[in-house]
This record gives C-alpha cells, structure tokens and sequence, in this order.
C-alpha cells in the first residue's frame, strides 16, 4: 500500500507556502525530518521527495537538466511522443495528459505550441509538480511554455467524465503506472519512490474507458515495448521503440456506424 509522506519545511521564509501546500493537496505538515521513508521537503529552491540519508531527490524540473537539453536539442515534432498525439504541419492538437507524473510528456508537448491538461490525482505528485511550473513560470527560458500547461489536481477518468462537449480534447494520453515486474524502469529512483508513495494506477481500465467517452481525435497508451495492454477494447495501431511502446486508440465519437 503507498504510503503518504508528511511534508516538511526546511526554508523558513517559505513556511506559508508550506502552509497552503498542506492545505491544497491535504498534506500532513510537520517540523521535522522523519527518521525513516519518504519525505516532502520544500527548501528555499524547490520542493523534492527525499528519503532520510540517502542520495538525490525526485523533483519536476522544467528549467535545468535534462528538460532543458531537450528543450534545446530535442527531436521536436519527430519525437515518439509529438507523432504519437497527431502533430503535424501546423496542427497542433490540445492534449490531456491524464496520468501527468513529473510532467515530462506533457514538457514536450508544450514547447512545440500545443495547450496541455496535467491531471494528476495523487497529492505528492500534484505538489511537485505545482512547484516544477510555479518556478519555471519565472524563469525566460520557459515562462511562455508554462502558459500553455494547466495543472488539475483531480482523478482523472471523474474528470474527463465532466467535461461538456465544448470542452473536451483532441487527444487524451495515458501512461499509467503498472506492477513493478523487476525488470525495467521501476530500478529507477523516482519510480521507485512513486512505487512507495503512489503506487500502480489499478484502474487503469476505467481511465481507459472515460478517455474514449472524452477524446475527439484519438487516445494515446505509452507503455514499456513488451508491456501488457490495458483490458478493454484493442489498439487500432501501435508505434513501437526501443524500450516504449505507444498505442493507438480511436476514441467512440470518431468511429464509424456500423
């Protein structure tokens, strides 16, 4: 079961933001590092989920990194992601990155013009990710991009399932958190700490089944090359990588009558 970690303030001057993180994504707030497990750590330049005495930190970073040397010297429409979701020309189709993360899909996304919804159900992720866009909207290397990213702190698949006609998509993109198989990516530190934090989107078949109801072009899976499919319906297609997979789904709207 995830567990979810207090947060921590160890920036003074900071210590009313702390105060309306906790509120806004109901998080416990507390004076003090915890001796054992995660932690949500806001210092004076960012907030991070820390274990105590061990190394590196998970953050949403959209100015420094690896973010800004794909900013500079990314694929841009050619990337896997920007084919998947339909761009092209000119077309710039309006996403809803439905399972956002640290919101690296949907950064880039953003920078090639096209209008993303970060949806993000759990509080640890939504905070960091509050902050990631809160510090790159400052910053003039990326507060234009920022501009086109609307964070929504909601479950996704109730969310979508409100929107009215006027309202919904182009696309809806899904990269949901499966069971660790010990395999791949979950070796990674921010999986690993989502794993303990978050845990796997066990109902991913729901969110599945909303984003069809919901997407006016086209639903778009991203999952590991060899990953199970979400149950349900069937991909119409697929675009297969080197270590993803994105699979392809025509939303019901678009389908023709039988």
């Amino acid at each position: 079961m995830p567990v979810l970690p207090p947060l921590v303030c160890l920036a003074p001057d900071r210590q009313h933001e702390a105060e309306a993180f906790a509120v806004q994504f109901a998080l416990s707030l507390q004076d003090h590092l915890p001796s054992d497990g995660y932690a949500l750590v806001l210092r004076e330049t960012q907030l991070s989920l820390e274990q105590p005495h061990a190394h590196g930190a998970v953050m949403a970073e959209f100015v420094e990194g690896a973010a800004a040397h794909r900013r500079q010297f990314g694929g841009g429409k050619g990337q896997p992601v920007a084919k998947a979701i339909g761009i092209k020309g000119s077309y710039l189709p309006q996403v809803v990155d439905a399972t956002a993360g640290l919101g690296r899909d949907a950064f880039v996304l953003a920078p090639l013009g096209c209008e993303v919804t970060l949806l993000e159900r759990s509080p640890v992720a939504a905070a960091l990710l509050a902050d990631g866009l809160a510090r790159a909207a400052v910053h003039s290397d990326t507060a234009d991009i920022v501009e086109r990213m609307q964070l929504v702190h909601a479950d996704a698949a109730d969310w979508l399932l409100t929107l009215d006609s006027a309202q919904r998509p182009d696309v809806v993109y899904l990269d949901p958190m499966f069971p660790d198989t010990g395999k791949s990516a979950a070796a990674k530190k921010d999986m690993q700490a989502f794993q303990h934090c978050i845990g796997d989107d066990l109902d991913s078949e729901r969110l599945l089944a909303a984003a069809l109801q919901v997407a006016k072009k086209r639903v778009v899976v991203k999952r590991p090359r060899l990953g199970e499919r979400i149950p349900g319906p069937p991909p119409n297609a697929e675009l297969q990588g080197k270590s993803t997979r994105l699979d392809f789904y025509v939303p019901l709207a678009s389908r023709p009558p039988r």
